[in-house]
């Protein structure tokens, strides 16, 4: 049981307003809608069986959704880290702020989970910046500081919240098809074995993979055809040094990413920024260089707007 103010709530909520304002049934009414609520479960208010002289409203929502709900419109929010704990937090009060027309607590809730599935890729720097300093403290692939992305495309589906949907696409994308369909219990992978995602996302799901995976592909082959005129920057001794550069980096890159299927070999986000830095480290040529960089930047930028497309959103 939870006991608070009906004015707060209809302050905060444009549904409980038109609730509260509504006539109540009389005695002999509320009565037998009482029991026909039992039958048929429906939000009305119970004026004949009140408590310590309040009226009774019956809610169909988890006790705890409902408990952080209230506490968040009468302490205000307190988001944490979007890690799996706070994801359970924050999707409970999205729900039930969606349900029940608490817009500015909706707002809120979406502007927090917009932090770890953002739609810049700015954003997404920022948060795989935190996911590999994770890495770091717990190992490669042990890191657990967001929730599955699965759990993401079924809350964005339920509460009709399509900014989410692109990276958490994406980021389901980059699993294995094992890692996604098998349960591990001895790893963290996002399996949706236990919570499966619709036909049509699953759908979209194998097509958006399918897609990152040729532009992998794509990139790396780029880089070798158009290094002449693309690449080598603008400079006075000759180019051969740096054409050999290139010609190893796409030889490495093509070993690394497509044969051997190593690190990054899912992320064409990851292996974009990974071959924008290796010539810097190893060419003495700048030029060159500050032109793989620009050119790095330029080829992430136009994936991250393609991302909607690969797996068919409708953004």
């Amino acid at each position: 049981l939870f006991r608070v103010h009906k004015s707060h709530l209809a302050r905060h909520s444009i549904f409980f307003r038109d609730l509260f304002s509504l006539p109540q049934p009389g005695a002999d009414v509320a009565t037998s809608s009482l029991a026909d609520a039992k039958r048929h479960p429906a939000l009305q208010i119970d004026t004949t069986n009140e408590i310590e002289g309040c009226s009774v409203l019956r809610l169909y929502d988890s006790a705890e959704d409902v408990e952080n709900l209230l506490t968040a419109l009468y302490d205000g929010p307190n988001f944490g880290t979007n890690d799996p704990a706070d994801f359970r937090m924050v999707s409970g009060i999205l729900r039930l702020s969606t349900k029940y027309l608490v817009d500015s607590l909706r707002a809120k809730a979406l502007a927090h989970l917009s932090i770890a599935w953002p739609n810049s890729l700015k954003g997404w720097d920022a948060r795989e910046d935190l996911a590999r300093a994770d890495e770091m403290r717990n190992g490669p692939g042990m890191s657990t500081i967001y929730p599955s992305p699965a759990d993401i495309i079924n809350l964005a589906r339920e509460v009709n919240a399509p900014s989410l949907l692109p990276s958490a696409f994406y980021d389901l994308s980059r699993y294995h098809y094992t890692q996604i369909f098998e349960q591990d219990d001895e790893h963290s992978y996002p399996s949706i074995a236990c919570l499966p995602l619709s036909n049509a996302d699953l759908q979209r799901l194998a097509l958006g993979k399918e897609a990152s995976q040729h532009a992998i592909t794509t990139l790396i082959r780029s880089m070798g055809l158009h290094s002449q005129p693309h690449l080598l920057g603008h400079h006075g001794h000759s180019h051969r040094s740096c054409r050999r550069d290139f010609s190893e980096l796409v030889t490495l890159a093509t070993q690394h990413y497509l044969f051997d299927r190593e690190r990054g070999c899912t992320d064409p986000l990851y292996v974009a920024e990974e071959l924008g830095q290796p010539l810097a480290e190893v060419s003495e040529c700048e030029a060159c260089a500050r032109a793989l960089a620009t050119w790095a930047t330029r080829e992430r930028e136009r994936m991250w707007k393609m991302i909607p497309l690969w797996f068919r959103l409708d953004m």
